[in-house]
Order: structure tokens, then C-alpha cells, then sequence
């Protein structure tokens, strides 16, 4: 079979690792890259080989000879990328956050429902191995009908300094990883009727909330927590690890620290390690990361081959950023939000 041509739109700091995992991915390859700044486009050119270089996206697509589009860029520039893609006919994955509002990314999604192509998010977290292991355990049986969970990521890892225009925006923490935390609350215990949230900054040298704590009314009658921070000072840090407690009616799993996994079930406890690949181009501690950028950008290759929808489309997403979305709405009002209503 011949391998799928993409596209990269987008130079900066993580788009690195997608590249390094573009190299890994099976029946697929970048042949063409865009961004703006002519530094980091020879550097990311130099870097992986790449002798198709665009400063303007428009005149890429218009040269065409690709099958995908991966658009690595920040958040303002989601919409209109997206449409172009859909206006080309060309299947696109979307970095996270999808899109500056809800009524933006129900029109991405439209665009691209109606022009007949996929469209993904690129919400890796959800593909992380230990996250993966987690939601098998459960899909298993082991602990029952889950009924309580949490979901948690707190960490002083200093962000800012690879990413500094973090510090910078009047959102931050839910907006940047919350939402990947959110997802995960998702993925593992379904989509969420209502939520209630509070956020503090703590430190003074950013713009946005840096602590949020959000707690989750999942449809199918379970309730979650999903706690998140950057000012956090630990004696061990856990950065980049979500940590995660679910109880079931039959046991609990615990993903602690270390991606160490105890399932208390009903043929007893089990402790095993659900620890990440170290990757050939991957550093400790960014491998869980790492790893899973591989694992997402490797099942929207198999699911544009077989013409299966991914977990994380632009449709499945929606129910992502709603949460981001009713999370701010409820720290700024105080109130719980009806998340369902917020997306008819």
C-alpha cells in the first residue's frame, strides 16, 4: 500500500515531537511544512528532511500533492486553517485547544462534515499507556460499575519557560491542561451532564487561573473530580503524570506516582507498572508525552486507511470543550452549569 503524504502547518515547540513520531508512524510521512517564522521553518526543515517549506499556508494548498493536513499552531489560527483544509477537501487533525470558542469549533466541524473529510483533534492525553491500561482494567470488569473517580495533575514544573506565551493569556490551566485532564474524565467514566468549578492564580507573574478544581456529574450517575495546578511544590515531582482513583462497586484502581497501577478487585490486589516507552527520540520526563503523540498520530493514519472515525474527531471533541468552556462559566458565576445544554 502506498503511504499517506501529510502536511505539517506549524514550527513551534511541540510540533517537534510530532514530527520525531511522523519519522515512527506506519504508512505515513510529512512531505511539506509552513510557518510563518523563516527560522524555525529551516530548523524543523534541516532537522527532518523536509525540502517543501512554506511561510504561507494558502500557497501550500494550493501546490497541493498531499493527503493530510497536521496543523501544530496556536489557537487563533485553528479556524481558519481548518476551513481551509475543509475548502481543499483535505482531512485535517487539529492541535488542542480545538478552537477559541464552542461556536467556532461547532463551525469547524460543520465545514468539515460537509465537505466530506475527517477531522481530528489532536487530544493525545487519552492515548497515554498508562491512561490506555487504566480504561482496560475498567472496560475488564475487575472493579465493577465505576461510581466516584479523580483525576489528577499537580505539579511546579516551570511551563513558562519552553512556552512563555502561557503566562501571557487570561486563561491558562483549564484552557491548556485542564482540558486534556477533562478529556480523561471522559474517556474513562463518559460524557458529563453538569460540572461546578473554582480556579485561583497563585502565582503573580501570569495572567490566568494556574489551580482549578472542577467537579464532574458524569450522565451514567458517576461522580469525578478533576484537580489540576501548576503551583504545586512538591519534595518528588510528578510532572507530566496524570494520577488517577477510581471506585467501582466491586474494587478500586489507584494510578499512582511512578505509573505504578494497584487494582483491589474481587480475586484480590494486583500491583503491576504501566509505565510509558521510552521512544529512540524521547527525554524523561516528556516520554508519556511523547509516546502518546506516536499513538494518536498512528491511529488517525489507521482510521484514514480503513475510513474509521477516531476517538478524538472534531465532533467527539465538542464534548471536550464544552467542559473547558463550563468550567470557566462556573468559577466566574459560582454556579454548577448544565453542560449538555451548552451544546444544543
Amino acid at each position: 500500500m502506498m503511504e499517506l503524504k501529510g502536511a505539517l502547518i506549524g514550527c513551534g515547540f511541540f510540533a517537534i515531537n510530532q514530527m520525531h513520531a511522523w519519522r515512527d508512524v506506519r504508512g505515513a510521512h510529512i512531505v511539506a511544512i509552513c510557518d510563518r517564522d523563516p527560522e524555525r521553518l529551516k530548523l524543523v526543515g534541516d532537522q527532518f528532511g523536509i525540502e517543501r517549506r512554506y511561510a504561507d499556508a494558502a500557497a501550500m494548498f494550493a501546490d497541493g500533492g498531499f493527503d493530510f493536513v497536521d496543523i501544530a499552531t496556536t489557537v487563533a489560527s485553528h479556524r481558519a486553517l481548518v476551513e481551509m483544509a475543509a475548502s481543499h477537501k483535505i482531512p485535517a487533525i487539529c492541535q488542542k485547544p480545538f478552537a477559541k470558542t464552542l461556536s467556532d469549533a461547532k463551525v469547524m466541524v460543520a465545514a468539515c462534515a460537509q465537505a466530506g473529510v475527517p477531522l481530528m483533534v489532536h487530544e493525545n492525553f487519552r492515548w497515554q499507556t498508562p491512561i490506555q491500561v487504566v480504561k482496560n482494567v475498567l472496560q475488564s470488569g475487575a472493579i465493577g460499575e465505576p461510581f466516584w473517580g479523580r483525576f489528577s495533575f499537580r505539579s511546579g514544573f516551570d511551563v513558562f519557560s519552553g512556552q512563555p506565551y502561557l503566562a501571557e493569556g487570561e486563561r491558562f490551566i483549564i484552557e491548556d491542561l485542564g482540558i486534556h485532564t477533562l478529556d480523561i474524565a471522559r474517556f474513562i467514566l463518559g460524557d458529563v451532564a453538569s460540572l461546578t468549578a473554582r480556579t485561583r492564580r497563585v502565582n503573580p507573574n501570569i495572567k490566568g487561573e494556574d489551580v482549578a478544581t472542577i467537579l464532574l456529574d458524569h450522565e451514567n450517575g458517576a461522580t469525578s473530580i478533576v484537580d489540576v495546578s501548576y503551583a504545586s511544590k512538591l519534595s518528588k515531582e510528578p510532572f507530566p503524570e496524570t494520577l488517577i482513583e477510581l471506585d467501582g462497586t466491586k474494587g478500586t484502581i489507584r494510578l499512582s506516582q511512578g505509573y505504578r497501577l494497584e487494582v483491589n478487585g474481587a480475586d484480590g490486589v494486583t500491583v503491576s507498572d504501566a509505565s510509558p516507552q521510552l521512544l529512540s527520540w524521547a527525554s524523561r520526563p516528556w516520554h508519556n508525552i511523547q509516546e502518546s503523540v506516536l499513538a494518536i498520530q498512528q491511529h488517525w493514519t489507521d482510521r484514514l486507511a480503513d475510513g474509521g472515525e477516531t476517538s478524538t474527531s472534531g465532533a467527539d471533541n465538542l464534548k471536550t470543550l464544552a467542559l473547558v468552556e463550563a468550567a470557566y462559566e462556573s468559577a466566574a458565576s459560582g454556579c454548577s452549569v448544565d453542560v449538555e445544554a451548552m451544546l444544543r
